[in-house]
């Protein structure tokens, strides 16, 4: 498959925009914010496709100089330009895989460690240290929403936003179970053991996505947010709780000024949950949803991190690997985000 089909991305603009001419499109049209995002969405990667033509062009003509009269400073232009380019076009081919109804959303991420304590609690908050590292690197903002520490480290539940262009895109690739295989720090007789953590991956749902839902069929609570200390202690006096009934699905945030801010983003988080419920179980209104699975099933881990006895990263869906265990852990994650968006895009 040709990511850079140029031609084609230029062909379905022009149809694209053609529909924006009918009669009635703006006024009623159930599709249109689709077909906008979509012609921008063209626009953005025929632009970028043309500035890097244009730069290969001048790379060529600067290479043909040096052939022609050797040069040291033009030698090193070229040198700079390239692997600038290489980059570029790395950027922009991946960009082409993020095709997805939801991939330019923000992106929703939910963390539980698995059974054993303090070992999945501890590891549950070294992947939140390593997504908000690998949002850090790429430029996107990190929101903590809800945070809920371990007894004696670590976390039992955080939910975090990353805010950005193609967040969704991109963080969809970390949906599942994640297993660690170490030597624990909490074991006095330094034995190993392994551990896992479930990562909830959802767009963010945007104010022209229309989800109804009766207000009959909601419990609101209201608490305290508390912690064991640092920054996550007392941040608010009305953490919101909101569990929506027919389906159990739970919610809550803290992180908010106020009570009414904790539940706008409650109420954002639940919307996001049901589409994403109703997209699975394919069904057209919200009350015909009824038993749910929120709990991803133990064992069928997407990617296993070993600290011990050798040092290796591996996703098990499409077997990328890397050895460097502690650069993963700081954010590098984009090899196992692309091969995953590479293995999808031939399924």
């Amino acid at each position: 498959m040709n990511l850079f089909d140029v031609a084609g991305k230029k062909k379905e603009l022009e149809e694209l925009e053609a529909e924006t001419a009918k009669e009635g499109f703006w006024t009623n049209n159930d599709k249109k914010d689709e077909i906008l995002a979509k012609i921008s969405s063209n626009k953005k990667i025929c632009t970028t496709y043309q500035e890097l033509e244009s730069e290969v062009n001048n790379v060529e003509e600067l290479s043909d100089l040096v052939m022609q009269e050797f040069d040291e400073e033009i030698k090193k232009e070229i040198l700079k330009t390239t692997k600038k380019l290489e980059k570029d076009v790395e950027k922009l081919e991946l960009q082409t895989l993020l095709s997805g109804k939801f991939d330019k959303n923000n992106a929703i991420l939910t963390i539980h460690p698995g059974a054993g304590g303090t070992e999945s609690q501890d590891w549950a908050e070294m992947l939140y240290r390593m997504y908000t590292r690998w949002a850090e690197k790429n430029g996107y903002a990190v929101k903590e929403i809800d945070y809920l520490e371990g007894e004696e480290a670590g976390l039992k539940s955080v939910t975090f936003e990353i805010i950005g262009e193609n967040a969704y895109g991109y963080m969809r690739s970390e949906m599942g179970v994640h297993r660690l295989v170490r030597i624990s720090p909490f074991d006095s007789g330094g034995r190993r053991h392994t551990s896992f953590a479930s990562v909830e991956v959802l767009p963010e749902i945007t104010d022209d996505i229309q989800i109804e839902i009766n207000p009959d069929d909601l419990r609101v609570d209201t608490y305290r947010a508390s912690g064991a200390g640092g920054q996550h202690i007392n941040k608010t006096s009305s953490a919101v709780r909101i569990t929506h009934i027919p389906t159990n699905i739970v919610v809550a945030c803290q992180t908010e000024r106020s009570q009414i801010q904790n539940r706008e983003t409650a109420m954002k988080m639940l919307k996001s949950k049901l589409l994403d419920l109703k997209e699975k179980e394919q069904k057209d209104k919200i009350e015909d949803l009824k038993g749910v699975q929120m709990d991803i099933a133990w064992g069928s881990q997407i990617r296993s991190y070993v600290f011990c006895p050798y040092t290796m990263v591996k996703d098990h869906r499409t077997n990328y690997e890397v050895g460097n265990v502690q650069a993963v852990m700081d954010g590098e994650i984009d090899g196992f985000i692309e091969s995953f968006l590479r293995n999808n895009l031939t399924k």
